[in-house]
């Protein structure tokens, strides 16, 4: 396993100050943020450290020697957009762009995009389901053909009223996730799994490793402090950010002996970034690199 980081949190830098950054860190590979060039979507969107629409042999050759000359590796392209959105443009322009991400992880060789399945969040859960098949199916397709990999994170999208009722990523729990391994029968789909989304919802992220274990295809380190005294008294169908906060790992729930333990036990050799969204860190960028060295050097009790 390589601990790594996804370039998001470093909204505003270059490509080479991201990666001198982060390999000065001490961190072994990068998912790298591939939003459409200056089209922020909402907080830790938007963010562009490669161009997948323009990308040329010779800007992806200079893309892995510099990385590469810095001791890294890209572990994935990262986009996470709503393409079941049902705003027709804004569905199709996130599905032009995920086709986008997967023609340049072939062209790097990275092979790997992270993404969001995407909902309808006016829907019922069986009509997102049935809706995510007949989008994603070509969408998959294609991908294999050109031997890339789609991880999916379990990130319900699902934090205040824009995204209310029914959040914008239907791909949340086990009960979705068996489903659509059965309906969408591909081996190269599978998790970016992400733990603290567990935390809010009340389900077993360990339990979660070994079950799916084997569809696992990246990890984020992110943590999730929820708050009792705000749920008993808004309760579970508040908006979620009333009674929970997004954190750096070490400073919410997860419990990460656990967590990576049961990774380790069950052989995951994948890479794993930490995704770093927690707004006691923000306003500067000596506030952004500290916590991203903050998060280096805890999650190193546990990645060696």
């Amino acid at each position: 396993m390589k601990l790594g980081i996804l370039s998001a949190i470093y909204d505003g830098y270059t490509f080479e100050e991201m990666i001198d950054h982060a390999s000065r860190v001490g961190y072994e590979c990068v998912e790298v943020a591939c939003w459409p060039q200056g089209k922020a979507e909402r907080r830790y969107a938007g963010v562009s450290h490669i161009d997948v629409a323009n990308l040329d042999d010779a800007k992806a050759k200079y893309i892995l020697d510099y990385v590469s000359g810095h001791g890294m590796r890209i572990s994935a392209l990262g986009y996470y957009p709503n393409p079941l959105d049902a705003d027709k443009a804004r569905s199709e322009a996130a599905i032009r762009h995920i086709y986008a991400c997967i023609d340049a992880a072939a062209k790097l060789g990275v092979n790997l995009v992270n993404t969001f399945i995407g909902r309808d969040q006016n829907m019922t859960v069986d009509d997102s389901i049935e809706l995510a098949v007949k989008t994603w199916d070509p969408i998959l397709k294609y991908a294999k053909e050109r031997g890339v990999r789609i991880g999916i994170e379990n990130c319900p999208m699902l934090f205040g009223p824009d995204q209310w009722p029914g959040g914008q990523n239907i791909f949340t729990s086990p009960a979705i996730w068996r489903r659509m391994f059965a309906l969408l029968d591909y081996d190269n789909f599978g998790l970016n799994f992400d733990p603290s989304h567990f935390i809010w919802q009340g389900m077993d992220y360990v339990k979660a490793v070994w079950d799916f274990h084997d569809r696992f295809f990246h990890v984020h380190f992110k943590d999730i402090k929820l708050h009792p005294d705000r749920l008993a008294e808004c309760g579970v169908m508040a908006y979620p950010l009333d009674y929970m906060t997004p954190k750096l790992p070490g400073l919410g729930d997860v419990d990460w002996g656990a967590f990576v333990s049961a990774l380790t036990e069950c052989g995951y050799d994948g890479d794993a970034c930490v995704e770093i969204e927690d707004k006691a860190y923000e306003g500067s960028r000596k506030r952004v690199e500290a916590s991203v060295e903050i998060t280096y050097r805890y999650m190193r009790n546990f990645v060696i």
